[in-house]
């Protein structure tokens, strides 16, 4: 039976690092324009109680979310030690496009997957490129995507990135604004006719009704900027309930779709979007099957990373994968869940099987 495994992977953490105390001068503003009664250390501390975020990455100037993806691909392609003409898919998952710092407009034209393949050098043309919108789960996603073609057989080898430059967007007078960070993940998926490994199964959503625009384009808080000018803003309370209600859900019916009991779970790599949500997600999902939630079963980079959309779950996973996160480690034969929730609102898990 024809299947499909990651064989390499590989990721880009910008190098700008920026510490909650960098935001004690900001002017964290209401909805509707006015100030806080708080002090911002009182702010940014029950931030970080609430999200788990002590700091976050930022790209340099000089780098767009497409210079982010490359950077990832090229070490995924190394590590799998395949040649990049090989390649069939580059399925490049990002919300806003390249966003130049300092700049109002999102460039995607062309399309962020097709400068990736120009900045790999890969002539192929029957290497095919495109971009992937799907809100935060869009990495994972598109490793679905990419096993769909594989099982249909026009293709053998996928690349699948998640990248992006939230800095770029971010209402500076908006307290959301800390959560948001860059960064960027990427895979091989390839065909193998292993049997018992690679992608078991896999479950995807979209809610679309009242959910969404949870997560929209909106107007600063500060009623002095440029009305036209948009920022990512979010629902925040109502996508906690959203998230903590349905993912769980869609990770039971993944998890089910692949036969393969809660037990033998041995890592869950979730979307690093907030910390008190993803332990409420995972305590949730094990009620579930009426299990208690095991010790070390979720990695967790977000302290020191923030949320970077798309690049959370691949980043987390290369991490593990290279030993760079204490007391965490995927093994020969261990079977791992990545899931994800975000914009649209979208949810999808994948049971993968090492």
């Amino acid at each position: 039976m024809i299947s499909s495994k990651i064989t390499g992977t590989g990721t880009y953490i910008p190098s700008i690092e920026k510490k909650n105390i960098d935001f004690l001068n900001e002017s964290f503003l209401n909805e509707d324009g006015t100030p806080f009664k708080a002090e911002n250390d009182v702010i940014v501390e029950k931030f970080k109680g609430i999200t788990g975020i002590e700091e976050r990455r930022y790209a340099k100037e000089t780098y767009t979310t497409s210079d982010l993806a490359y950077l990832s691909a090229q070490k995924a392609i190394e590590d799998a030690g395949i040649n990049a003409e090989e390649l069939n898919y580059i399925i490049v998952a990002h919300n806003f496009g390249d966003v130049k710092k300092n700049t109002i407009q999102s460039d995607l034209l062309p399309s962020l997957a097709t400068r990736v393949k120009f900045k790999l050098g890969i002539e192929n043309p029957n290497c095919v490129a495109y971009d992937l919108l799907f809100g935060c789960p869009g990495w994972v996603e598109g490793v679905v995507q990419a096993q769909a073609f594989i099982k249909a057989g026009i293709a053998k080898k996928c690349l699948v990135i998640g990248a992006e430059t939230l800095s770029r967007v971010v209402d500076k007078y908006d307290r959301d604004s800390m959560i948001y960070s860059d960064g960027a993940g990427a895979c091989i998926v390839e065909k193998t006719e292993e049997q018992d490994a690679g992608i078991l199964s896999h479950a995807s959503q979209t809610f679309a009704k009242e959910e969404a625009y949870f997560l929209h384009y909106g107007s600063s808080y500060n009623k002095k900027e440029d009305e036209n000018v948009r920022y990512i803003k979010m629902y925040g309370r109502k996508i906690y309930e959203f998230a903590i209600t349905n993912v769980p859900k869609a990770m039971k019916v993944a998890l089910d779709k692949s036969n393969v009991s809660i037990e033998d779970v041995k890592k869950i790599f979730i979307h690093q979007a907030n910390e008190k949500m993803d332990e409420a997600i995972i305590k949730r999902f094990y009620r579930l099957y009426k299990k208690p939630v095991p010790e070390g079963i979720m990695p967790m980079s977000i302290h020191k990373l923030g949320n970077s959309s798309v690049a959370t779950v691949p980043t987390l996973l290369d991490l593990v994968l290279k030993g760079k996160i204490e007391n965490q480690e995927v093994k020969k034969g261990d079977v791992i869940m990545l899931a994800s929730v975000g914009a649209g609102m979208n949810i999808n898990a994948i049971i993968y099987k090492y």
